[in-house]
């Protein structure tokens, strides 16, 4: 039981401390977004769904047994989450700015409010807990679907430039972490999701691992003296030369002509 214990926590733990990196990611976006004093086009809809599903965890944390780890990693992202949207509000142009508000309308404070009222009111005990769980679960399927989108814009591009290898990496490794706590703890509403998790994480560095080194498309350029030949064959040069009446008239020769007549007189001589 205590080795039980000890596992569970110990793939809590890594999936925090994994998690905290993935979070923590956006930084350097966000300190380019305050040095230029721009929002420079970024979209704030990828915050609002994080805050938004950190608030969906947090809450199903509250009710569940056991689940300080769950609560603690979206504690940090909750908090996160608040500071870029914050940061991107106060540079963002005022288009932008109308966007975020509607989807902070729509899902943080709408979306979230009606879920707590229903499961509050309509729920309680244990059927509240899977009733919260399955509300995270599906929206977390969702969330690990997304990134099909840039999937396919790697195979059609074959390029990698728009899908990192090393936040690949960390969302694939995190989602095993809170896979095995998930599982451990039986915890389906947790485990379930990060398998999706899992396939696509290995998708993505499979995919990055292909089209890392896109082939050039080699030109082949034709050889100097091929060119040259070539060039040559096409062109006339109109070259002065006397009738019998002393007038002058002129000629068409090619290069070639010339450049044979050129050696000729040069033999002669």
């Amino acid at each position: 039981m205590a080795l039980h214990f000890t596992w569970v926590f110990g793939f809590g733990l890594l999936g925090n401390i994994i998690s905290c990196l993935v979070c923590l990611a956006p930084l350097p976006t966000f300190y380019q977004i305050c040095r230029k004093k721009t929002s420079q086009g970024f979209q704030s809809i990828p915050y609002v769904i994080a805050l938004f599903s950190a608030m969906l965890w947090l809450f199903y944390a509250i009710f569940s047994e056991n689940a300080m780890l769950l609560i603690t990693i979206n504690s940090f992202t909750f908090f996160m989450e608040i500071g870029y949207i914050a940061v991107y509000l106060f540079y963002s142009t005022k288009k932008d700015k109308i966007l975020t508000f509607k989807l902070l309308l729509l899902f943080n404070i709408f979306g979230f409010g009606l879920i707590c009222a229903l499961t509050l009111l309509l729920t309680e005990g244990i059927k509240r807990v899977q009733v919260l769980g399955w509300i995270c679960m599906v929206f977390a399927l969702c969330v690990f679907v997304a990134p099909l989108g840039v999937v396919r814009k790697v195979i059609k591009t074959k390029s990698v430039e728009f899908m990192p290898f090393s936040l690949s990496f960390f969302l694939t490794l995190s989602a095993v972490m809170w896979f095995f706590y998930g599982y451990l703890k039986k915890d389906k509403f947790v485990a379930i999701p990060n398998i999706l998790g899992f396939i696509f994480g290995m998708l993505q560095m499979a995919l990055y691992l292909i089209y890392r080194n896109p082939k050039k498309n080699e030109v082949a350029e034709p050889k100097t003296q091929e060119l040259s030949e070539q060039y040559c064959s096409d062109i006339n040069i109109a070259m002065p030369q006397l009738n019998e009446g002393g007038n002058e008239v002129f000629e068409a020769h090619s290069a070639k002509d010339q450049t044979k007549e050129a050696m000729d007189v040069t033999t002669k001589v």
